[in-house]
């Protein structure tokens, strides 16, 4: 937990978001038929959705050390890193929407990526919900900890498994349409790509213990009162 106060990887996420923001504005990229400019997008879509799955993975890690120690704290962890990759996961959907209106000609197409990220979207505000509904603080970090669990590998079916088996027009699905790394994805694309990654998953990270910090403090006033 030492890791969450050190400030160098928080810099190192300001200086690679911001260099990726600036890259995926200026760089040059692929001259391509439909997408034209709007592959800039790929530096801003695809990057929230490494965020969402970094902070997801480590929501799984910390409910499965719930499970084991019984402390709040790792309840806290896990809860407050699924509030973060929410935010990134509407992030992720909001900048798709955006794209497939410009390339798709409308932003939901009922596309099978585009339903398969929805249903997982839900399967998470359900999440939410349950965590809500139970009063009983140890009975609430329980069940949420082994749906949390359960949830993870639904979601990565949803979003990379089954849109593969189907026709998408979502670059990587089965209907012919082949990922981005196949046919477009050059070298100066991956020199903005890669750095994006890293630093957006940082920011989640960042935002994630933010929270939990937040909460911890909270919990903290709330019993002394």
């Amino acid at each position: 937990m030492k890791f969450i106060y050190q400030t160098w990887w928080k810099v190192l996420a300001v200086v690679l978001v911001a260099y990726t923001l600036i890259g995926g504005l200026l760089f040059r990229v692929p001259r391509l038929d439909i997408l034209h400019e709007t592959i800039r997008n790929l530096y801003f879509h695809v990057p929230m959705w490494m965020a969402m799955l970094t902070v997801f993975v480590v929501s799984v890690v910390y409910s499965l050390m719930y499970l084991r120690s019984g402390k709040e704290e790792h309840d806290l962890a896990a809860v407050e890193c699924i509030n973060t990759g929410m935010i990134f996961y509407a992030l992720g959907l909001i900048t798709g929407m955006l794209w497939a209106n410009y390339t798709w000609g409308e932003f939901w197409s009922g596309d099978p990526k585009q339903n398969s990220a929805a249903i997982a979207f839900l399967l998470y505000c359900a999440y939410l919900v349950l965590r809500n509904s139970i009063d009983e603080e140890q009975k609430r970090a329980k069940i949420a900890a082994i749906y949390n669990i359960f949830a993870f590998p639904i979601m990565i079916v949803l979003l990379f498994v089954l849109p593969r088996l189907t026709d998408s027009l979502h670059p990587g699905g089965s209907g012919g349409n082949p990922g981005f790394n196949k046919y477009d994805l050059d070298s100066h694309m991956r020199i903005v790509l890669y750095p994006a990654f890293i630093g957006w998953s940082l920011i989640s990270l960042w935002i994630a213990t933010l929270r939990y910090r937040i909460r911890l403090i909270e919990n903290k006033r709330h019993n002394i009162n």
